[in-house]
Parts: C-alpha cells; structure tokens; sequence
C-alpha cells in the first residue's frame, strides 16, 4: 500500500529536502503534496487522500499550531497522524501540540532514517495492514 504525504512548510527547499529525505527513506510512497501554509494544508486534506502529514510550526497566513487546533477541531488529527517538522526544542510547545493530536516531533536537522522510523512509527498506528513497505 503506498502512502500520500502532505509536507507543509513556507520554505520550497525545505519542503525539497523533507521530499527527498521521505524518498530515500524506503517508505511505500504514493503521493507526495506541498503546501506554503496551513491553510493551504487544510485545503488540500479537504480535497485529497492524505496518510500522513509533516508540518512546520512557523509559517505565514496560518501556522503550525493554528492549523493542528484546526485539523483537531475538524477531527482530522485523529485519523491523519502530525508530525511536526522543526527547529524550535521548547518541551512546552512539544507538549501543547501533542495535546492536540501531533504524534511525533522531528528535529532539524533530520536523517532519511529518522523520516523512516517516523513513518514505520505513525503508519503502524493507522491499523491491522501496518506500514508495509516501510
């Protein structure tokens, strides 16, 4: 089973390297998406078949943790697994956006390995199939 991707951070060449880095990682990918923002995130997850989502906190127009509250107030957090892509360590803010459904919070920089074990991780979650290919 192959799975869809939304990466979302302001930065083209961030959303690049989190690209690649899941392409290298050996996962089972489908389709990978891009947004600029978390508005354009929740946008795209109102039109398209999502598994999982990698998410910066600071962006413009909408950030990370607005549209985490948001995919929770939707009941989208449940179901799609949030890892949050970034630079910023604060346990406080950790804590906040995994009370509002994020599963895992990868710091930069990263390894294809780490996306790896994120995606074993989160996609065994999703159910009995598991993350073959992962």
């Amino acid at each position: 089973m192959a799975y869809n991707i939304l990466i979302v951070d302001d930065s083209k060449i961030v959303r690049t390297v989190i690209q690649r880095a899941v392409e290298l990682s050996g996962a089972d990918v489908g389709t990978i998406y891009q947004a600029a923002n978390g508005q354009e995130a929740l946008d795209k997850l109102g039109a398209e078949w999502v598994d999982i989502v990698f998410a910066d906190i600071n962006m413009p127009v909408m950030d990370g943790v607005k549209m985490v509250e948001e995919m929770a107030r939707r009941g989208l957090a449940q179901d799609i697994p949030v890892v949050i892509v970034s630079s910023d360590r604060s346990e406080i803010r950790m804590q906040q956006l995994k009370e509002h459904g994020v599963r895992e919070y990868l710091n930069k920089p990263f390894t294809p390995e780490s996306i790896r074990d994120i995606l074993v991780t989160c996609l065994k979650e999703r159910g009995p199939e598991g993350a073959p290919g992962v």
